[in-house]
This record gives C-alpha cells, structure tokens and sequence, in this order.
C-alpha cells in the first residue's frame, strides 16, 4: 500500500502571506487607528507650534525680549532637551511668522492642524497672497497631496493659472454639473512626460498610461480610471474613445479626446457623439450624464467660447501643457486681476 507524502515547510522559507478574508475587519480597525493616531500626534505637534510661536511673538512685541533671546531659547532648549527636534533659531521664528500671519483668520486657522508642519511651511513660504494661502491648504487637504506634489503645483503656478485663467465650459455643463467649474481646469500640466516638441498623439497617450497615477494626480483625487480607448458600438461601427475616467463627486463618466495641434471647432461633434454613446450604452440608472474633455495642445479662448455656447452637450476644452509656465508672467497677470477687481468696485 503506496503512501503520500505531505510536503513539509521549510524553516529558511520566508513566512507566506495567507490572506484570510475573516480578519479583514480587524486589520482595517488597526489601519484606520494608525491613521488617527498619526493624525493626532500632527494635531498636537501643530498646536505646540502655534503656541511657542504666540509666546514669542507676544514677547517680542511687548519688547520684553530680542532677538538676542530667541536665539538663547534654542540654545537651551537644545542643551537642556538634548533629544528634543525642530527648536532651533530658525524654526522658532518660523513658529512666530505662523502664528502671526493665521491668528486674525480663523476660518483659515481651522486648517492647519490637517497638514504636516513642512508642508504649512512650504505654503506659508512660497504664497504672497492670503487668497493663495487658502487656496492652497484646501486643496492640499482635499487632495491629500504630498510635500512634493505641493511642491509641484507651486511650480506649475496652479494659484495663478486658476484665477486668471478658470476652465471654461459649456452652458449645458454648467447646468447638469453646477461643481463642473470646482473641479476641471483650463490646462492640465503634463510636463513629466518628457515629451519632445515633434510628439505626435499616439505619444501622447501612450506617455499618459505609462505615467498614470501622476496623470491622475494632476487631474484630482476623485477621478478614477475606467479604460484606454474604449470600446463603443454603435449601429454595428466599432468606435474607441481615447480615455474613460469616473468622477466619484459628480458621479458620472468622464471622456477625454487627445488632440496634439489646435482645438478645432469639428472635434466637438464627435466628442458628443461619444457622449452620446455613453449615456445611452453605458451610464448606469444611477450616475449623472457623462462630461466631455477635449485635451489640446493649444486653443484660442475666444473660438472656444463660440463652439461650446451653442453645444448641446456637457463638454469642455482645456490644454496639456508639457513645459512648466513662466511664473513671472503669470504672476504678473494676477496683479493685473486684482488691480482690474479693485477697480470695478470702486466704480
């Protein structure tokens, strides 16, 4: 009578990983207590911050210290609290410019403790307006952005481009998604694609798969990839449309069309013949009709104004931009803004 023998584990093998879908629950119970413990301990680390530098800024104020003494804090700080990290001169300044440029803005105070303090820093450091401030600790916080991806939108001068320049859209898009505005832009920046000058679309869309979760990144947090060119059938034709996202917010399917030259006034029938197939074919009972996004490498603003008033369709066109903007002109343009502003309601 034969005998089966039963393979035995080695030790020197590394422990397998067994997935075992009764402990799911407890494991998301740990992951979700990690994250609010890191999240109080940035709370705590934040508010220490504020207030040192509320103490120093009201000492220095009052002229009961110099900053001779700021100075000799750090010092003892540092030989008293051998183990202690981020007191010195430096940061304790930092700590009173904190302090002072929030305390009179307390809807604007309300946000800091759901950041990091580098990227408080960053923000507090590289912003010039208190509009821009803001501008950036929310969607900062609602991106959920790293520290070099806040980094980047300060390069891409993403506060400027967005005031001077808000996405323009269709009358019907307006109308079927009122947030459409909060949440698509004029131009999208994809300069970590390293594409030459000559690129052609096939370029294009092959350099957005290869580096999607930037792409993603730099659309929004809430857009969720569906499929590359993806397949539509209509009346026995096989038609492929470039990209397929999903918005969770609006809660609809969104299509993007690549066009490496101009926007052209044509591009918009075919892209709401997509549109079209979409809500027909592939929307469900539950999500909103689907929006548009023509992506060019360049338009004239005042032909896309005429082509989308007169669209009957949730669309929109925007640019790819594959070179960081000048930041100097863009800002120089956004003084212009304010001064053009400021003069209206004066009059």
């Amino acid at each position: 009578m034969s005998t089966q023998k039963t393979s035995q584990p080695n030790p020197a093998d590394p422990p397998r990983r067994i997935e075992d879908e009764r402990f799911g629950e407890v494991l998301a119970l740990i992951q979700g207590a990690r994250l609010q413990a890191m999240q109080a301990v940035n709370t705590q680390l934040i508010e220490l911050y504020w207030q040192v530098g509320g103490y120093i800024s009201h000492k220095l104020a009052l002229a009961e210290w110099g900053d001779a003494v700021v100075s000799q804090l750090a010092d003892h700080l540092a030989l008293t609290q051998p183990g202690l990290r981020g007191f010195t001169r430096r940061n304790l300044f930092r700590m009173r410019q904190f302090y002072e440029t929030y305390r009179d803005d307390e809807k604007v105070s309300a946000l800091l403790t759901q950041l990091p303090w580098t990227q408080n820093l960053i923000i507090l450091s590289q912003s010039k307006h208190p509009q821009e401030r803001e501008f950036y600790l929310r969607l900062a916080i609602q991106e959920k952005w790293s520290t070099r991806e806040l980094e980047r939108q300060f390069k891409t001068a993403l506060f400027e481009r967005s005031v001077t320049r808000p996405a323009t859209i269709s009358p019907v898009l307006e109308q079927t998604h009122p947030k459409a505005l909060d949440v698509f832009r004029d131009a999208y920046m994809v300069e970590f694609l390293g594409l030459p000058s000559d690129h052609v679309e096939a370029d294009l869309h092959r350099g957005l798969l290869a580096r999607l979760k930037d792409f993603l990144t730099e659309l929004g947090r809430d857009f969720c990839f569906v499929g590359s060119e993806y397949p539509l059938q209509v009346g026995g034709r096989d038609f492929a449309l470039d990209l397929l996202f999903f918005h969770r917010e609006l809660n609809c399917l969104v299509a993007v069309e690549l066009k490496v030259g101009r926007f052209e006034p044509e591009y918009l029938g075919k892209l709401d013949f997509y549109l079209e197939a979409l809500d027909r074919n592939e929307r469900k009972d539950h999500e909103n009709p689907a929006i548009g996004v023509l992506l060019c490498a360049s338009k004239d603003d005042e032909v896309v104004e005429y082509a989308l008033n007169r669209s009957l369709s949730p669309a929109l066109v925007a640019e790819y931009q594959t070179l960081l903007p000048d930041k100097q002109l863009l800002q120089a343009k956004l003084h212009e803004f304010y001064a053009l502003n400021a003069a209206q309601e004066e009059t």
